[in-house]
């Protein structure tokens, strides 16, 4: 079975944080999602940092694969979206 993996982009710090610990409680994850910030092109301000949340998804879990459509509704819920795959 091939890793997936998902990215989810938040427009803060803080409401990438709370993604991942939705993400680690409601599904259950092995390993804790991953955050980064991601600066915006040309954009020196702090401020216009996005965060991502990065989860790797093996399909080990006993549902397999997370479903997308559940990944992105989380993000929608804190102003962000899912990256497609």
């Amino acid at each position: 079975m091939t890793d997936v993996r998902h990215v989810l982009v938040l427009p803060d710090r803080d409401a990438a944080e709370a993604v991942a610990e939705l993400l680690t409680s409601r599904f259950g994850l092995a390993d804790e999602p991953r955050l980064v910030r991601d600066a915006l092109a040309g954009e020196d301000d702090a401020e216009d940092a996005q965060w991502l949340v990065v989860v790797e998804d093996s399909g080990d879990g006993a549902a397999g694969r997370l479903d997308a459509a559940a990944l992105d509704a989380l993000a929608v819920e804190h102003e962000g979206w899912l990256e497609p795959e």
